[in-house]
């Protein structure tokens, strides 16, 4: 098991793009972020309740990993944690690298199970023009890439706090890569 850290926590009771940074969260099992918008057993994300309502929430959690924002200043884009809708921002870990099921113990109690990678709206646009690129893009090999952080669902409850350890366990067999979720 590798980690790295929390640098910094978010959440929102109103849906707005951003979330204003914490002193801590509290993950709920099964739910997400207490009192944020997007918490919930069913989807919560307004394009997704309009589609189906009833489809289960794999996106309880949101995590960007502090680094992005260093490589989008090198573009010309000044962000700052939680301004890109993040409930957690980590320090030291490849959340881009992670399969589908790989567990972040987040500080003394809390788990989150990794469900996928977060798809990037237009509101990414709307907040700073141009960054949509930034955070989508194409590798050397033509593949898309999808570089606006990952999302999960809360396995175990816990309070997070910028400064906790982050802890990384790989699920067993075969890895599946992330995909949109």
């Amino acid at each position: 098991m590798s980690g790295g850290s929390v640098a910094a926590v978010s959440s929102n009771e109103t849906y707005s793009f951003t979330k204003p940074n914490r002193e801590s969260i509290t993950l709920l099992a099964g739910l997400g972020v207490e009192g944020d918008v997007h918490a919930g057993v069913t989807v919560k994300h307004r394009s997704r309740v309009a589609r189906d309502p009833s489809q289960p929430n794999l996106r309880q959690v949101h995590l960007i990993h502090e680094e992005l924002f260093g490589e989008v200043r090198e573009a010309g884009f000044e962000v700052a944690a939680g301004q890109l809708g993040e409930n957690v921002t980590t320090r030291g870990i490849d959340l881009l690298g992670l399969p589908v099921g790989a567990l972040l113990r987040l500080g003394d109690e809390a788990v989150v199970e990794v469900t996928g990678l977060r798809n990037p709206c237009l509101q990414i646009d709307n907040f700073r023009s141009g960054l949509l690129k930034q955070v989508v893009g194409r590798g050397a090999d033509g593949a898309v890439r999808h570089r606006a952080g990952i999302m999960g669902v809360v396995l175990r409850g816990g309070v997070v706090r910028p400064g906790d350890p982050v802890g990384v366990e790989l699920p067993e067999g075969p890895h599946r890569p992330l995909e949109i979720v």
